[in-house]
């Protein structure tokens, strides 16, 4: 892992993923962590979402998580 990036340690993740929806329709999703680890790094860097680094995945991904999750408050 490269230094910088921001990832949710256990603790963190535990209280997170109960509240993750569950049973969608659609594809299988991708590492929900890694996706949501993507999300706060962006946030807390004020980065565009095409700036956001490949470890977390391809940006396209990070932004339409967020962006759907935002949109259902």
């Amino acid at each position: 892992m490269r230094a910088g990036l921001f990832w949710l340690n256990d603790r963190q993740w535990a209280r997170i993923e109960p509240h993750l929806p569950r049973g969608l329709t659609g594809p299988d999703r991708d590492d929900d962590r890694r996706i949501v680890s993507g999300i706060i790094h962006m946030l807390q860097s004020g980065a565009r979402w095409r700036d956001c680094p490949r470890e977390y995945g391809p940006y396209t991904t990070i932004y339409n998580r967020f962006n759907r999750w935002a949109k259902r408050g």
